[in-house]
């Protein structure tokens, strides 16, 4: 039995190691997120569907970055206000194979920040023990006299060991692994975001198609109504074989191309199909031409870009683990501490197993400190050090290329915008000359030829208009991509 000394001391022990490893803060330098000041104000202004932030405050710059009410919210594809895409996109989350394994690898990330946190408590095993032993009649010094040779041996022993975490080396390895758990979880989001941007590019371009086919059927219905009036024209001499094997050749080629966007359209389909799970033998979308109202883009300043991306919420995770790093290398030249204790009971009978002078126990303490090494620790340091200056380049890498991105959509849109005002009247101007030149050819002014260039012109301009609308939508899914979607590091676990 332990005396009352004997416990006090042991209690003593216990409270000034861990008053000690209280006091020791981890080694290594604590992390600080790579520094980047982005300009107050994007260079680029968008078109007039971009909401740009008001004024900054009088007397003073805007806050660091942080969410801001102005910003999307979580299902950002709801802007564009299409029913058929909010139940696509809804799928992705819970059908997309790409999706559920980044699921999958997080949840593994998250037990290992756990396996780390084992580290901090001590490990204590337990169980009985039996042995018969025989001793050598032949040992030195044997006596004959002393008794039998032969005895039972039976434990009950239990042992703990603990290693303090003096110097940090688990605290530090569970920074890297929490980090490391939380840029998993960034790219999951960074996946989704991924996949949520194809679905509705794809889905929009294919209802831009769609668009594009409806104009040029229309166009294949009064070229046909235009040669069937030509063949008739010919009968009665007006018109002449050249006329009509032109407006064969004009209606044939509509017809050609309608085929051709058929073929586009398909692929598209199989995208969007593929990207929500949908088995394609069984998928198909009817077609309905792309008639949305362009959305509104909230921008938001510069500085909240880094807070709204998810690729640049892992590149800095990296970075916070790659810090940690340094510290678990720094503590290794420190010397490693372990306490440890034993105790139980033993005894030769059963009878007198599990009773107090069968007790036995012992508490000790050791530390090592590696001496020699050939200069790995130092190698593993640097090692560390270098790979947390990649990390932290990385990182402003990065932003840096989110910054142009954000830079390039917002220059696309504006042009965008303008090319399309310059292209309707375009459209306006080849309506204008078509409907004069048919005047012309039923007055015997002009030849076929003349309507059927006409005709041409205006498909043309229209096909380049509802290229244009279709490219505005998907531009901007692209901004809104650019922006984070409806992501901001507030959705990171912690």
């Amino acid at each position: 039995m332990l005396k009352p000394s004997d416990a006090s001391t042991k209690i003593a022990v216990v409270v000034t190691m861990l008053a000690m490893m209280a006091g020791c803060k981890p080694v290594g330098p604590n992390y600080q997120r790579p520094s980047y000041t982005p300009t107050p104000l994007y260079k680029e202004t968008g078109a007039a569907t971009v909401i740009m932030p008001p004024p900054a405050p009088q007397g003073g710059g805007w806050k660091p970055a942080s969410p801001s009410d102005g910003m999307l919210r979580g299902k950002w594809w709801e802007v564009f206000g299409d029913p058929q895409l909010n139940r696509l996109e809804e799928r992705i989350a819970t059908n997309n194979l790409a999706v559920r394994q980044a699921l999958d690898i997080y949840m593994a990330a998250r037990e290992q920040v756990r396996v780390a946190q084992s580290a901090f408590s001590p490990t204590v095993s337990a169980g009985p023990s039996f042995t018969h032993n025989q001793l050598s009649l032949h040992r030195p010094f044997f006596n004959g006299a002393g008794g039998s040779s032969s005895f039972n041996d039976l434990q009950l022993v239990g042992q703990a060991s603990w290693v303090p975490d003096f110097w940090g080396q688990i605290r530090r390895s569970v920074e890297a692994a929490r980090a490391q758990a939380q840029a998993t979880a960034a790219e999951k989001a960074n996946i989704e975001l991924s996949l949520e941007a194809q679905m509705a590019s794809s889905y929009l371009e294919m209802r831009g198609l769609d668009m594009e086919q409806q104009l040029l059927q229309s166009d294949v219905d009064e070229l046909d109504a235009q040669l069937k009036l030509t063949q008739q024209l010919l009968e009665k001499g007006v018109d002449t074989e050249a006329d009509v094997a032109l407006a064969q050749t004009q209606l044939e080629s509509t017809r050609a191309q309608l085929i051709d966007l058929g073929v586009v359209r398909a692929q598209l389909e199989h995208i969007v199909g593929t990207i929500a799970y949908y088995k394609i033998p069984n998928f198909s979308l009817a077609p309905e031409p792309l008639d949305l109202k362009l959305p509104q883009i909230p921008l938001g300043v510069p500085s909240q870009l880094l807070e709204r991306r998810p690729d640049i919420a892992i590149a800095e995770r990296e970075a916070a683990a790659a810090n940690a790093q340094i510290g678990i290398a720094i503590s290794a030249f420190y010397p490693s501490i372990t306490l440890g204790g034993m105790g139980g009971f033993e005894s030769t009978h059963g009878g007198t197993w599990i009773q107090g002078p069968s007790s036995l126990w012992t508490l000790g303490a050791s530390a090592a400190e590696l001496l020699v090494d050939g200069g790995l620790r130092h190698a593993y340091t640097k090692q560390a050090r270098d790979n947390f200056e990649a990390a932290a380049n990385n990182y402003k890498e990065v932003v840096f290329l989110a910054f142009n991105e954000v830079e390039d959509d917002l220059s696309n849109l504006r042009i965008l915008e303008q090319e399309d005002v310059a292209q309707r009247a375009a459209v306006a101007s080849a309506e204008t000359a078509l409907r004069i030149t048919q005047q012309e050819y039923n007055g015997g002014v002009v030849s076929e030829l003349q309507v059927l260039i006409a005709e041409n012109a205006l498909i043309q301009n229209q096909r380049a208009l509802a290229t244009l609308e279709t490219a505005e939508f998907t531009d901007s899914v692209q901004l809104i991509a650019a922006l984070g979607g409806g992501w901001d590091t507030t959705q990171l676990p912690h």
